[in-house]
């Protein structure tokens, strides 16, 4: 079985697969750091001590052990990657060398990388022997053409690795797959929950993304700015200082800034100006962004949806829609979510399990 290992700053999300890619069991551990966190997985659910993530991940596969998967029968564990910079663009089996590239491409996701290494670096000391795989956040967008990554800025700049990359791979990896031999030539996928972006997708392959140096560009989101002119960012760190600024474009800008709220279904039953204004400028500039990928593509043949809102919003898929009648009838597509299983079948592609 392969164990799927989503490593957050205080928490721990796992899956558990078979090879076929049937979902045997999902938990996490949450509140890791705190006197106390909560283990969910399975028949468990239950407060255990998790100062660090070894000690959560122990917790997590002396669970398992107690529901009789014990370590022995695993035959991989997977990894979420949200940064894989530019040399880490498609799932690699784990080496020395790729612990290596994630570290490098740390200072591109300082939030994010070190806690997928200390994942990764707990399940090597509980299951030594145990091959472990990683699929990254940025890889899916590495086929974009160099014309769709490069900020006009100058070398000195470029050279440290300011660019865009993309984020939601994973999860258009997975929009991809579930077409099979149907895939539309040209696909304008939308990633739309907490946080949002698009993706124009030709013949399977991403050429231009919504998200861009970090996941803040591009769409309104649930608590993120989404395109933001640079001098007004610099203007809100003279007055507010470079963290607070940073903080409050991340946590309290976007949907909740305008609406009151980062949930889209309060925000669609609230009776306020504020919360429709919201829900409008998620809308509108869903649809903006599109043009572009659209362009991107050089045309558009179908449209797909996932995600949080995506899925479960119709309402939200509709006016979106209605923004590109322009464009014609096209077919609407809506997809369920699954990185976890994507991060499964990469790993299997790449022979665990066998």
């Amino acid at each position: 079985m392969i164990l799927v290992v989503n490593a957050g700053s205080s928490s721990i999300k796992v899956a558990l697969f078979q090879p076929d890619l049937t979902q045997v069991m999902a938990g996490q551990v949450s509140g890791i750091g705190g006197a106390l966190a909560r283990l969910t997985l399975g028949a468990h659910d239950k407060d255990v001590a998790a100062p660090d993530h070894d000690a959560a991940l122990t917790a997590i596969f002396d669970s398992l052990a107690a529901q009789d998967v014990t370590s022995d029968r695993l035959t991989a564990a997977a990894h979420r990657v949200v940064h894989g910079g530019t040399s880490l663009v498609e799932p690699q089996r784990i080496t020395e060398d790729v612990i290596a590239g994630i570290e490098a491409a740390t200072p591109l996701a300082p939030l994010h990388n070190p806690h997928n290494l200390a994942g990764i670096r707990a399940v090597h000391a509980l299951a030594t022997d145990l091959p472990q795989y990683a699929s990254f956040g940025t890889a899916f967008h590495a086929t974009n053409p160099p014309v769709a990554t490069t900020y006009a800025i100058p070398e000195r700049d470029r050279a440290m690795g300011i660019r865009r990359y993309g984020f939601h791979g994973l999860s258009y990896a997975w929009i991809v797959t579930q077409f099979e031999d149907r895939l539309p030539e040209r696909l304008l996928a939308f990633h739309l929950g907490s946080g949002a972006s698009l993706c124009a997708i030709r013949n399977g392959k991403s050429m231009a993304t919504s998200m861009g140096y970090s996941p803040l560009d591009g769409l309104t989101m649930g608590t993120r700015s989404g395109a933001l002119d640079g001098m007004a960012v610099l203007r809100m760190a003279e007055v507010h200082g470079p963290e607070e600024t940073a903080r409050s474009l991340n946590k309290d800008s976007g949907l909740k800034a305008l609406g009151g709220s980062n949930d889209m279904r309060l925000l669609l039953g609230a009776d306020s100006e504020e919360a429709a204004f919201a829900v409008e400028h998620f809308c509108y500039w869903a649809a903006r962004h599109a043009g572009s990928a659209v362009v991107a593509m050089g045309g558009v043949d179908a449209v797909a949806f996932t995600g949080g809102i995506g899925e479960n919003a119709a309402e939200i898929r509709d006016r979106i829609m209605a923004h590109l009648s322009f464009l014609g009838e096209l077919p609407v597509h809506v997809i369920e979510a699954d990185e976890e299983r994507q991060i499964a079948l990469d790993a299997v592609t790449l022979g665990a399990g066998t």
